[in-house]
């Protein structure tokens, strides 16, 4: 499904902000409270429903099962009017007819299910045809359901609060994903060191990804998991991430939190992150087991992880940080062979890492880095 990233992060950031304060006053994790909060909002919201038909007499016949309900309705005569009006309102589900000029209720519901802002709104088909083909073509334009006509009032009805039942369900889901990428966001606000680290590891995992011929899915934990990598850092006082110095034991104890603090955050959504969840805990595992906060091996890390610690370190060490200066890229890249050489990270990610950025010339010593290149052979 997934995570479309913030369109109102400020008004989600406060949101979020307050679900951490009742979280503190009253226990339980701040996902609950921001679920509360949303339920609230959900209760006070009327649920919305356009109807779509050419004929004047059809519509009334829609209003008056439906109006009596409560719902707020919206009417529009034809399928430019649908899109037109989907635009302007806040729309909770669509009861199209099929037989139109211009435009068929097929093609306006393709339509709605390729645009980004409108593809989850459930749209049901209301046709006078009950053949096999006609309902293959809904099912082809994405339709969420099929309603013969003339339709019957306790079946519409049934089907009309299913549907919104699953419309308000993945709003909610939404809504909380929108929640931890803003809070994800917002370690950069505490650590300005880390400024755009978040979308540099993430467009650099999703680019060795796609280089190494990852499936749909993967990427896709790539994407989410880049972008949630770090959110528990929010665990982990300020002057911990901007200390200017190496830290100390206990520092660093409390940093190596981070990861089993951010799977914690992220927990409630594990049907819906996947492989991005084991990202979020076990990024800064090592295939020799020296890393944490598991001690994974081998095989027991994904390779979604693993590329995902790969494009993680790099990106730290090729940024500036409290107690050094960004390394060069050669620099950097020579640090990844020895660890890759060492059976810490992956050989293949790194190879695959090294020779991305040379094909691409993204560093200015390009002529250096190619003399690194001659070692990429001992990575087996």
């Amino acid at each position: 499904m997934i995570f479309t990233l913030i369109r109102d992060e400020p008004k989600i950031f406060k949101e979020a902000q307050s679900a951490l304060k009742q979280a503190k006053i009253k226990g339980k994790n701040r996902v609950f409270h921001y679920r509360q909060l949303k339920k609230k909002e959900s209760e006070k919201h009327q649920s919305s429903i356009l109807l779509v038909d050419d004929e004047p007499l059809n519509l009334k016949l829609m209003q008056g099962l439906l109006q009596p309900l409560g719902y707020t309705l919206y009417t529009a005569k034809n399928g430019l009017d649908a899109l037109y009006r989907l635009e302007k309102a806040e729309i909770d589900l669509v009861l199209l007819d099929v037989m139109m000029p211009d435009m068929d209720g097929f093609s306006v519901c393709r339509t709605i299910k390729a645009n980004e802002e409108t593809r989850l709104i459930p749209v049901v088909l209301l046709t006078s045809l009950d053949d096999v083909e006609t309902k293959v073509q809904g099912i082809e334009a994405g339709a969420d359901d099929f309603i013969t006509k003339p339709p019957h009032k306790s079946e519409l009805i049934a089907r009309i609060k299913s549907l919104l039942r699953v419309k308000q369900l993945n709003s909610n889901l939404t809504s909380i994903e929108n929640v931890l990428f803003s809070m994800a966001k917002s370690v950069e606000a505490k650590d300005s060191y880390t400024q755009g680290h978040v979308d540099r590891v993430s467009e650099l995992a999703s680019s060795i990804g796609r280089n190494m011929s990852l499936s749909e899915n993967e990427m896709e934990a790539l994407r989410i998991g880049g972008a949630l990598h770090d959110v528990g850092k929010l665990g982990v006082p300020e002057e911990i991430l901007n200390k200017p110095g190496p830290l100390d034991n206990g520092e660093w104890t409390v940093m190596k939190t981070h990861p089993e603090i951010g799977y914690k955050i992220c927990l409630p959504l594990k049907k819906n992150l996947g492989q991005a969840l084991d990202i979020v805990r076990h990024h800064h595992e090592k295939l020799d087991g020296s890393g944490y906060p598991d001690g994974l091996k081998a095989d027991e890390i994904l390779m979604v992880t693993r590329i995902m610690t790969v494009a993680d370190i790099f990106d730290a060490l090729t940024s500036d940080r409290p107690y050094r200066k960004a390394m060069s890229t050669v620099k950097a890249t020579q640090i990844l062979l020895k660890e890759a050489q060492k059976g810490k990270i992956d050989s293949v990610v790194t190879r695959c890492l090294l020779q991305l950025m040379s094909n691409q010339n993204i560093t200015n010593d390009a002529d250096k880095l190619n003399s690194v290149h001659p070692e990429i052979g001992k990575l087996g």
